[in-house]
């Protein structure tokens, strides 16, 4: 089953992924994620209830938590969730933490002011059903923000293979840390040659299926990574620059 699948790769890269998050939070780029974030979040922050999707260790939801919101972290990995827990520190009272998948989160319908989520959809078995899942919580003009790229779109596309190639070479001139090559690279291939968003266009594929749930407004910036990745990510991921989709229900 690839939902187990899936879970099992995350499972062991907790603590791996951990780290990179760690990271995260004590540099430059906890505000720049915070100031990208806060732009389509106006209004008084502790009135305010985010669904961090996806959370993993936590970034998202300890940097909103922080900020002042209300925030509801889910993953569906319970290793993640603990770990998330433990980078929260003083904060891990102040959010809510729940064990889910992000297709069927048996949350309330209409209760939350916004969904963020990282790096999640190009990992799911059915995204679909995942954005379908992540409107019905939010609140009626509550905002969906979720940050993407086409990861592993290199497995089905030739010039994509070479683009991913150049910057594996890239990274071992600049002798930075491979991203890709830490990990276990075997594995999230085999896992990503059986996910649907692997092969797609993105952010074409996201904005035709927001627009179909007739969202009152949809859009993508293909240049947020500009604002928010460090030198080391921009080097890693060249031929795959991060986007966003910012959507209103």
């Amino acid at each position: 089953m690839l939902l187990e699948e899936n879970k099992k790769y995350w499972t062991s890269r907790t603590m791996g992924y951990s780290q990179v998050n760690e990271k995260e939070l004590s540099s430059s780029q906890k505000e720049k994620w915070l100031d990208v974030i806060t732009h389509y979040l106006p209004g008084d922050r502790k009135n305010i209830k985010v669904l961090d999707m996806g959370t993993g260790p936590g970034f998202f939801a300890i940097i909103l938590a922080e900020a002042g919101f209300q925030v509801t972290a889910v993953d569906c990995t319970e290793s993640m969730l603990n770990r998330a827990k433990i980078n929260a520190g003083e904060l891990k009272d102040r959010i809510t933490w729940v064990l889910s998948d992000a297709e069927n989160t048996d949350l309330e319908s209409e209760a939350y002011d916004a969904v963020v989520s990282r790096n999640v959809t190009w990992n799911l078995k059915e995204p679909e059903k995942a954005y379908r899942e992540w409107l019905r919580v939010l609140k009626k003009g509550g905002v969906l923000l979720n940050f993407d790229a086409n990861w592993y779109q290199y497995l089905f596309d030739d010039e994509k293979r070479k683009g991913y190639e150049t910057d594996r070479k890239r990274v071992k001139e600049l002798c930075v840390e491979d991203h890709y090559t830490c990990t276990d690279i075997d594995a999230m291939e085999s896992i990503a040659k059986k996910l649907p968003l692997s092969s797609r266009c993105r952010p074409q594929w996201d904005l035709e299926i927001l627009n179909s749930f007739a969202v009152s407004k949809v859009k993508s910036d293909p240049d947020v990574w500009k604002q928010v990745w460090s030198e080391e990510e921009k080097i890693n991921y060249n031929s795959t620059p991060m986007f966003s989709i910012y959507a209103i229900k």
